[in-house]
């Protein structure tokens, strides 16, 4: 069994939608809930004409809170994209930062010169400009190596002397996360990759959806085409969730990992011409669970632009490779109406954040309809940073489907840490006196554990997003194995009305 280390800074989290953690259940039903846009949305427009993002703000980007700050890095784009494709480095990598994750400003980092200026939030990369469509950062400050606290994933471009050639992965490192190094030794070419340089195998690869750590290693999520991808034995169609792994985040291994592809792409398409993924999972990573984002791409058989549009899809893993959909085919935001900001299509981002009583999903925006690559029209201006809200974690929640039968589920085998007291917690809604949860915790052969179980259960009757589970006994060393399983009960006349969003479970010293 797989042991992760939890504390009160990390929990192991159980959430209702987690069909791996809850695997044995009875009488209840499960809803996904919706998130609401922030009323301030975007929250960070495109910048003025002139600016470095006065064309778009991309953000196939991070958000990061650090030491209660939050910051940012995204693709600026200005009046250049029109050179796009042939120059690369008009895709440049920028900042950002916020003291709430509402109000967002562009810091003059003066590190790189732009129009003859030092003044703008241009982030520096060194040995030259490179362009970047997608990126994600990674903070390590307990790196033993300074100079590498922060890593960052990008997609670029790979060149040869038969051209530019199609997506690939580069990687960084940087001591602050405004001036940047190259891990791989090369010279960029008009912002782009030579073959020398790649760190992978030359395959379409549009790498950086995502960027996380996993049991020791890294991991950087992008986007595979049927088309052309040589990765994997089974067939599907158009865009799929690829994973590619590094134990040092300098070597890659060339093999791949099919994280994540749609149930109508086991049907024949073309790419971009069927409802597919697109450009990979976006990873909150919650210690002993992935929460992941991914483009949720309509296509049109004809691969017409004009009829083409993204939502945002929602999919968790439990064992840092595959992704599942809570329910199949489930969206998680829609595509603004026509008129709206965030109207035509979305992209997700790596930007999650709790804060007080509310869950932030950062997300950015891109119309494919009027103009994209292949489309023949000019590229309009695009972009901002949307913000979708949701209650703490309540990204759905298990309820009985019939109040007058019995209805429980029992978790999965928990491991224990070696020290330290465990804490419970419940976040839920519809408690009282007379719609309760019921807490025990059984053995992992599901014996009951008598200090924990029936006289001695624990019972929640209050709602909350934290609600403290308390048993009579105390949660240590003596009284617990090495391993539990949780049997959770909704009980009461009116138990119809609890909504269980989910457990967490944190060790304290002694």
């Amino acid at each position: 069994m797989t042991s992760f280390s939890y504390s009160a800074q990390e929990d192991y989290t159980i959430f209702a939608f987690d069909d791996r953690s809850i695997p044995f259940t009875r009488n209840l039903k499960l809803e996904m809930n919706a998130p609401e846009r922030h009323p301030d949305n975007p929250v960070l427009a495109r910048g003025e004409l002139g600016t470095a993002d006065c064309n778009g703000i991309q953000f196939y980007g991070s958000i990061i809170k650090d030491k209660g700050f939050f910051r940012m890095w995204y693709i600026a784009l200005d009046e250049e994209l029109i050179k796009w494709p042939e120059r690369k480095d008009i895709f440049r990598p920028a900042y950002a930062e916020s003291p709430d994750g509402v109000n967002w400003t562009r810091p003059s980092l003066g590190l790189v010169e732009y129009k003859g200026s030092l003044q703008n939030n241009l982030l520096k990369i060194s040995p030259g400009p490179m362009g970047f469509i997608n990126l994600k950062v990674l903070m390590e400050p307990e790196d033993p190596d300074p100079q590498k606290r922060y890593k960052m994933s990008a997609q670029t471009w790979w060149h040869s002397d038969e051209g530019f050639g199609r997506g690939t992965l580069v990687t960084l490192f940087s001591a602050d996360g405004y001036s940047w190094n190259l891990v791989q030794d090369f010279e960029p070419y008009k912002g782009s990759m030579p073959v020398e340089g790649m760190c992978l195998p030359q395959h379409h690869f549009e790498a950086a959806g995502g960027l996380y750590k996993w049991k020791g290693k890294y991991y950087a999520t992008g986007q595979g085409c049927s088309d052309h991808d040589l990765h994997r034995p089974t067939p599907y169609s158009g865009r799929e969730v690829l994973i590619h792994r590094s134990e040092d985040f300098i070597n890659w291994a060339p093999t791949a990992h099919v994280a994540f592809v749609r149930e109508g792409q086991h049907h024949s398409f073309g790419c971009g011409m069927g409802e597919e993924t697109h450009e990979g999972v976006s990873v909150w990573n919650r210690n002993n669970v992935l929460l992941g984002f991914h483009g949720v791409w309509h296509g049109d058989k004809d691969k017409k632009w004009k009829n083409t549009t993204i939502d945002l899809g929602f999919s968790i893993s439990n064992d840092g490779l595959n992704f599942r959909e809570p329910l199949t085919e489930y969206i998680f935001l829609k595509n603004g109406e026509d008129g709206t900001w965030d109207q035509g299509g979305l992209l997700q981002g790596q930007g999650f954040e709790n804060v007080g009583e509310k869950t932030y999903i950062y997300y950015g925006t891109w119309d494919p309809r009027p103009g994209g690559e292949g489309a023949g029209e000019e590229f309009l201006p695009r972009g901002g940073l949307g913000i979708a809200l949701l209650e703490r974690d309540r990204f759905g929640s298990l309820s009985p489907r019939d109040g007058k039968e019995p209805a429980d589920f029992i978790t999965t085998e928990i491991p224990l840490p070696e020290v330290g007291l465990l804490e419970i917690f419940v976040n839920a809604t519809g408690l009282s006196k007379n719609s309760t949860l019921r807490i025990e915790i059984l053995d992992a052969q599901e014996h009951a554990l008598v200090s924990f179980t029936d006289a001695n259960a624990a019972i929640v009757q209050q709602d909350g997003f934290r609600t403290k589970v308390d048993f009579a006994a105390e949660l240590n060393q003596d009284n617990l194995p090495q391993s539990i399983r949780l049997r959770v009960s909704f009980e009461g006349q009116e138990s119809e009305e609890i909504q269980f969003s989910a457990l967490y479970l944190r060790t304290t010293a002694v």
